[in-house]
């Protein structure tokens, strides 16, 4: 079995994979379309099943034996597995993190509307949504009731964000997703269409179909949007249906996340 390798430097190019944790726009460059992020143990356990490829492992002290079995596991053969000392991983991240199960892995080339369509009866598609958390959170329930990917707007956040993967249990990494160029959006609504989906605009308008009396057809795409603005006045005109949620009226609305598990649970009903 391999040895771990220690970091006793923060700017250690080994582990600059590592670097500006909580800076957005930072990580955004880093990252680009090359490797994100994993964190966690049972992320970590479904980056091995998506048969994403290793880039290197940072842990702390604390965390190496429990990490050990992993690293007799063909999948991390020949992956650097990094330790660092509490006082470098703060250096190094950006803020304490005593506790540290970081993964970096090989990002995948997203999927074209063409294969993923080709692929899927049960589409997410996502306009506008910034909360890494909720993307995540969609993500899981998504995987939970069998819906097989999810299509973004140009403007999505970053499925991959270590947040997203972590919120998601690393169920984002066994989902096809696309992402809309702004050209195609929301123009690919209606490539679905043609590629013989329907889709339901999810909004609380009250003359839009109740869920629970919705017919479910064989292949549906559900368009969320974001929490406040919610889906703009194009894409609503685009799908094919206008649903709602039913809820009590004295309550305002529902997390985007919650509303998407809901509406997942009705649509793969019998």
């Amino acid at each position: 079995m391999a040895e771990t390798i220690t970091i006793s430097d923060a700017f250690d190019e080994r582990v600059a994979d590592f670097r500006h944790l909580n800076d957005q726009a930072e990580r955004r460059r880093m990252e680009g379309g090359d490797f994100f992020l994993s964190e966690g143990w049972v992320s970590i356990d479904r980056l091995i099943d998506s048969e994403h490829e290793f880039r290197s492992v940072l842990l702390s002290p604390s965390r190496v034996t429990r990490f050990r079995p992993y690293m007799v596991r063909p999948e991390l053969e020949g992956v650097p597995v990094y330790v660092a000392e509490p006082d470098v991983m703060r250096d190094l991240v950006g803020f304490d993190l005593p506790r540290a199960v970081l993964v970096s892995a090989v990002r995948r080339p997203l999927v074209t509307l063409e294969q993923l369509a080709s692929t899927a009866s049960r589409l997410i598609v996502l306009e506008a949504l910034n909360d890494d958390e909720n993307v995540g959170a969609i993500a899981r329930a998504a995987r939970a009731f069998g819906v097989d990917g999810m299509l973004l707007s140009p403007t999505c956040t970053d499925p991959y964000h270590r947040r997203t993967v972590r919120v998601s249990m690393g169920e984002i990494l066994h989902l096809p997703v696309c992402r809309a160029r702004r050209d195609q959006w929301p123009g690919a609504l209606g490539a679905l269409h043609e590629l013989g989906f329907e889709s339901w605009a999810m909004t609380p308008d009250p003359d839009a179909t109740d869920l629970w009396e919705a017919g479910v057809p064989s292949r549906l795409a559900v368009v969320l949007g974001a929490e406040g603005p919610g889906l703009t006045d194009a894409t609503l005109a685009s799908a094919t249906k206008r649903v709602r949620i039913p809820i009590h009226p004295d309550v305002d609305s529902l997390n985007v996340g919650h509303a998407a598990a809901i509406t997942f649970a009705a649509i793969s009903r019998h």
